[in-house]
Order: structure tokens, then sequence, then C-alpha cells
């Protein structure tokens, strides 16, 4: 897989992840509106920048920052 490959992938995963479970909390009526705002403004020229980034990026370390991102969340969730 190549790192925009990667990338988007990761990208597509998050989105499935994160839709259903920000729509969750409105059919409670427990919302952080100013919390969402503040999220949907740093995370799209995220998606942006790293996106760009990524292509000019080695795959290889890319690749490698990734699997140790995904390790730490993991044993964060420990």
């Amino acid at each position: 897989m190549t790192a925009s490959e990667m990338v988007g992938t990761d990208i597509t995963h998050a989105f499935l992840l994160v839709t259903p479970t920000g729509l969750l909390p409105i059919t409670y009526a427990n919302v952080n509106y100013l919390l969402i705002g503040n999220l949907s403004v740093g995370s799209i020229p995220g998606v942006i920048i790293r996106s760009k980034i990524s292509a000019k990026f080695p795959a290889r370390p890319l690749k490698g920052f990734v699997a140790i991102l995904i390790i730490l969340s993991g044993i964060k969730l420990l």
C-alpha cells in the first residue's frame, strides 16, 4: 500500500467510526456544539495538510509512525 493510499484509508476509517459515534449524543440531547466546532476547525485543515505531506513522504517511515500511534492508542485504552 502506498503512503497516500494508507492516509486515505485512515481518513475513511476515521470517518466511518466517528460519524455514528458523533451522531449518537444528538439522540440524547447531550451535545457540546463548541467542542464539535473546535474539532472541525482543527481536523479539516489537518486532513488537507496530512494528505499533501503523505504524497511527498516516504512510505516506510510513515507506516512505522502510524503503527506506533496505533500501538500507543491501544496501550492508552488499557
